[in-house]
């Protein structure tokens, strides 16, 4: 079939489309829908306003680009690859297969050129929030006259369902208030969404809903309008102070036998349909993952201007470097990751006079020991800053005044808080933590589990860890969450027993770039002594041992936080009893099970199977380490509101109580 001649924009946007369908046809599975309705106003965005640079991913000046609406994948690898990422044909052809770099949504890490790994709705929206902050954050920190030197757009599209997800208007609200205006989101306003019309569920005003946040909004009636396109992402550029939303109407599979039916949201057009489908667009039927010659000279002429303008922006850098020496040292080292290695030296551990003291208390303390050192350190709780002991101290409030501070106000908004300290992890430059109660890191799950999937460096904090905290009661009270964190891929929880293992958590928690949960208590705890435990060098091996017995031990007394305080009291009277026991702490389960063999063995040996685990919180977790010959003392009902010494009391965290379970345990 002869092509009809087109202009080279209207064939690229369908070379796209078609290429979407056929990778979705050959997978047999797939969300041709977004593809064949969004890849107009996405490739004008893409062509005429992206920063980036196919031959350097990682050039930290780039604009990001996020797919929110992760299920319309296919049209974002078509893209990478006819834009000279390293992503070939074979690639897409692999699409949804096992091994390949073209997942059925998008993941971090595995695509070159993927900012963020999205699907579940909400989450990309709220990421791009995050990446917004972090480049304000460090533009405020670098910038100089003359010298814009961080100085790029955060780009997303968005979809209905992205739009109905509380994370949403969490995130929509916050980068309101905060003015965030180099945030442009481009919604894919097509009424359609897996069970039908969205008229079933999701009939708001969603330009006035935005309006109330602070955006500038925009309409396009018609999204294969790209002039109108064009001229609405200008606009959106111009309002620096205000985050913006360009409403696009689309419609959902243009083009295909099926446009505008649900069924093309997440299902293959099947054979007939595409054929048919290709014909419209003025493409062979009879091929597949065709590229025209001169789409692909399209493309390359993209990647010209693309490096051009990496160039301009190093040789930027160039005179930057010379005139700011200082500065410009100091932003490679933010863009590595580098360590301070003054940081090591300098936490420096608690004395046993120094307490009790509330493991969040030292968190608090030893926060702004790290600041000192790590000055892209920034972050900030769900409303409990107070409470959770993060604030920064001598440094501002973030977006107040238009300051660029380090303290970030989050709002009563979990949820969009998690994934916004993910997206500023993977904007990278930062290090970025928040901070809540243990009790709701639920509000919180999606976003810990992308953190571990994207394994990005954020730092979860979560206070009042147990039922230890008391009057609040058991909506305050955690009792699964520590094993449900705990059962995440790739999540590193801690959970310190005293202020010096809180030095070993931190440490950890900056040194490791990875995802960290730390774990801390209300209520105030003894301080273990650092000179005779080797208290903070020890918690980085996530378990070890504080007390022992001559010879081989007849009980292990396996504790974690809090109960450790338990276990080291139970130690004490069973020794006066003649039970050889010993204690270990095990502030990260996962740092412990990571170690050598030979080094858990000398902890935990195998041949002991007296075990009792010690931990206010659920307890099927624990099982399989205490063995058929072990007990687990924990927590699997709800608590009870009443002072935390009491609360503990009642459910049996005493030291004597342990003690009885530990002979009990004995006599069996």
């Amino acid at each position: 079939m002869k092509q009809k001649k087109k202009n080279i924009d209207q064939l690229s946007i369908d070379t796209l489309r078609v290429l979407s369908v056929d990778m979705v046809e050959k997978a047999k599975s797939g969300h041709p829908g977004l593809p064949l309705g969004a890849a107009p106003f996405v490739y004008t965005l893409w062509s005429r306003f992206l920063r980036q640079n196919p031959a350097n991913p990682k050039w930290y000046n780039r604009d990001r680009f996020i797919l929110s609406a992760g299920h319309g994948c296919a049209l974002l690898y078509s893209l990478l690859h006819l834009s000279g990422f390293q992503l070939t044909m074979d690639d897409l052809k692999a699409f949804r297969q096992y091994g390949s770099k073209t997942p059925g949504h998008p993941e971090y890490g595995l695509t070159p050129g993927l900012e963020a790994t999205t699907g579940p709705l909400g989450q990309g929206f709220a990421m791009g929030v995050g990446m917004a902050i972090a480049e304000r954050a460090m533009a405020g920190c670098f910038n100089k006259p003359g010298f814009d030197l961080i100085d790029h757009f955060t780009y997303a599209v968005v979809s209905d369902g992205d739009l109905m997800e509380g994370i949403a208007s969490e995130a929509a609200s916050l980068a309101g208030t905060l003015k965030l205006g180099k945030l442009i989101y481009l919604y894919d306003d097509n009424d359609i969404s897996i069970e039908g019309n969205t008229s079933l569920a999701f009939t708001e005003n969603v330009k006035e809903r935005f309006d109330s946040y602070g955006w500038n909004t925009q309409i396009i009636t018609d999204g294969n309008n790209t002039k109108a396109v064009e001229e609405a992402i200008k606009k959106a550029r111009e309002h620096r102070h205000r985050p913006s939303l360009i409403i696009i109407r689309t419609h959902i599979g243009f083009g295909s036998p099926k446009q505008d039916d649900a069924s093309v949201h997440g299902e293959p057009l099947g054979w007939d349909a595409a054929r048919k489908t290709k014909e419209y667009f003025g493409f062979d039927p009879e091929k597949s993952f065709y590229v025209p010659q001169e789409v692909t000279d399209n493309f390359a002429k993209m990647g010209k201007k693309w490096a051009h303008e990496e160039a301009a922006w190093d040789k930027l850098f160039n005179s930057y470097n010379k005139a700011y020496p200082k500065e410009a040292k100091l932003l490679e080292k933010y863009v590595s990751g580098h360590i301070n290695r003054n940081l090591k030296d300098n936490l420096l551990p608690f004395k046993t006079e120094e307490g009790p003291m509330a493991t969040r208390t030292a968190s608090g303390k030893i926060m702004n020991q790290i600041e000192i050192y790590m000055t892209e350190f920034i972050g900030g709780s769900a409303d409990l800053a107070p409470s959770t002991k993060t604030m920064l101290n001598g440094h501002g409030s973030f977006g107040i005044a238009g300051m660029v501070e380090r303290n970030l106000h989050f709002g009563v908004r979990e949820h969009a808080m998690g994934a916004i300290v993910n997206g500023m992890a993977l904007h990278k430059g930062v290090i970025p933590y928040s901070a809540t109660f243990l009790t709701f890191s639920d509000y919180m799950r999606p976003a810990i589990r992308l953190a571990a999937l994207m394994k990005t460096h954020s730092i979860f904090i979560f206070t009042h860890d147990s039922i230890g905290l008391g009057e609040d009661g058991p909506t305050h009270q955690p009792i699964e969450h520590l094993s449900s964190l705990r059962l995440i891929p790739g999540l590193t929880v801690i959970r310190p027993a005293d202020a010096n293992e809180t030095v070993g958590a931190w440490y950890y928690a900056i040194v490791t770039k990875k995802p960290i949960v730390l774990v801390f208590t209300r209520q105030d705890l003894p301080v273990i002594d650092e000179k005779k435990y080797n208290v903070v060098e020890n918690t980085r091996n996530g378990g070890y041992i504080l007390n022992d017995c001559a010879g081989r031990s007849e009980i292990l007394l396996i504790a974690t936080g809090s109960e450790v305080q338990l276990a080291i009291g139970a130690y004490e009277k069973l020794t006066a009893k003649g039970i050889k026991a010993r204690v270990v702490s095990m502030p990260s389960y996962e740092i412990f099970m990571a170690q050598p063999d030979q080094y858990r063995e000398s902890v935990i040996p195998s041949n002991v199977k007296k075990r009792l685990i010690i931990e206010a919180g659920s307890t099927p977790f624990w099982r399989g380490l205490a063995g058929d010959f072990g007990d687990v003392l924990g927590v699997d009902t709800f608590g009870a509101s009443a002072p935390g010494k009491v609360v503990m009391e009642k459910y049996g965290f005493t030291v004597d109580n342990t003690v009885a379970r530990a002979v009990k345990l004995l006599d069996k």
